[in-house]
């Protein structure tokens, strides 16, 4: 009689991946530094305070070491003002330039983001975006059909269709036939132009709650993904206070929030006017927001404000902006990191004018629910 053996489980103390003191110390710097909006001296500080604290480092390798490490590796760069440089014979400018960030560094901290935000989907094999719709394109799906007049060439499955040949022929009297000749599918690759609004409005940092680190990461991420995947795609990034204006890419390591109202119309116009230049079949906007409409600029030039409540003339202009937006096929997807029940209340009429979609979240999970919408969008023509 056979026994029947029961396998188990084996369980052992965690032992962290081998990292070298470099390797420990820049991970936590790429955090810091995009809480710190690019500051690299404000960033060290708080290194060396987490270093008295949890000893990072040791006479081996210090913080001075990794500073060094940094620069050396292209990833800061020192800049001396006038008659700066090394001190001599009782010179006390002997602290060096001040450190910046490269631009391999903010390539770095995209990708980091995009790792963050995105790597747990894109591990479970989230695949590429297709119309549904097959033809002439060039995403392979990986399925055979026949050939079809006006197929390319290159498109021919050489393989399959000599053996078709032979199958039909047999080999004695090898003939390649039309019939024979079958092509790998292929879907039309819909392209997709976003553009992503960020709130930077004062009450982004309130309430004892960072809000503009998680969307300035969202940012990143959804700009490394776009720019490495998805390349025929176009992201255009702007942002929002008392009045709006494009920022590029590379500056959004270093977004900061200011002491702004919230002008969510001149956001949703310049949004439009970038997508207007755009001749992609499908547009979207994607607004990323936790407080209400609250400002608004009068031709005059000067600014209607109202922090109180949910002003009409304000919002009424929002639900303007949202109907001409679905006029034009550009649905407009509002992340809502508020609450607040009256402030939900608008968002859904606001929705409801553009016929959009409209995801009310905290911070956690921004990224993921972007990503996801974003994934869906490319799937569908969204006219």
């Amino acid at each position: 009689m056979a026994m029947n053996t029961r396998k188990g489980f084996r369980f052992a103390t965690y032992e962290a991946p081998d990292l070298t003191p470099f390797e420990k110390l820049f991970d936590i710097f790429q955090e810091l530094i995009t809480h710190t909006s690019g500051d690299v001296e404000e960033a060290l500080d708080w290194l060396r305070e987490l270093d008295k604290e949890y000893e990072l480092t040791d006479e081996n390798y210090t913080i001075d070491d990794f500073i060094e490490d940094l620069k050396s590796k292209g990833y800061l760069q020192e800049e001396f003002k006038d008659g700066g440089g090394e001190g001599t014979d009782g010179d006390e400018s002997t602290k060096g330039g001040d450190l910046s960030i490269t631009a391999k560094m903010e390539r770095i901290i995209r990708q980091r983001a995009l790792d963050q935000i995105f790597g747990k989907l894109k591990r479970n094999g989230a695949g590429n975006h297709k119309t549904g719709k097959s033809g002439q394109g060039d995403e392979h799906t990986g399925e055979l059909r026949e050939y079809r007049y006006g197929d390319g060439l290159d498109r021919i499955s050489m393989t399959e269709s000599i053996k078709n040949a032979q199958i039909s022929s047999g080999i004695g009297e090898f003939s390649l036939n039309e019939d024979d000749l079958v092509v790998e599918d292929t879907h039309y690759k819909a392209q997709m132009s976003t553009v992503l609004m960020i709130d930077i409005s004062h009450s982004m940092i309130l309430y004892g709650e960072d809000r503009i680190t998680p969307a300035k990461k969202v940012a990143m991420a959804l700009a490394e993904l776009i720019t490495t995947r998805y390349p025929k795609d176009t992201l255009d990034i702007l942002v929002f206070g008392n009045d709006a204006w494009p920022i590029p890419i590379k500056d959004l390591p270093y977004l900061k929030v200011g002491p702004y109202h919230t002008n969510t119309v001149a956001g949703l116009q310049l949004a439009m006017d970038m997508l207007r230049r755009k001749r992609n079949t499908n547009k979207q906007i994607f607004m990323i927001t936790d407080g209400k409409p609250s400002c608004l600029r009068m031709p005059d030039g000067s600014y209607y404000k109202n922090s109180v409540g949910l002003d009409d003339f304000i919002v009424e202009k929002c639900y303007n902006m949202a109907r001409q937006a679905r006029k034009h096929h550009i649905p407009i997807t509002t992340f809502m990191i508020a609450q607040d029940p009256y402030l939900m209340q608008f968002i859904r009429h606001f929705t409801e004018a553009n016929k959009g979609k409209a995801f009310f979240t905290g911070l956690k999970g921004l990224g993921e629910m972007i990503f996801e919408d974003y994934e869906a969008n490319r799937k569908k023509r969204l006219k």
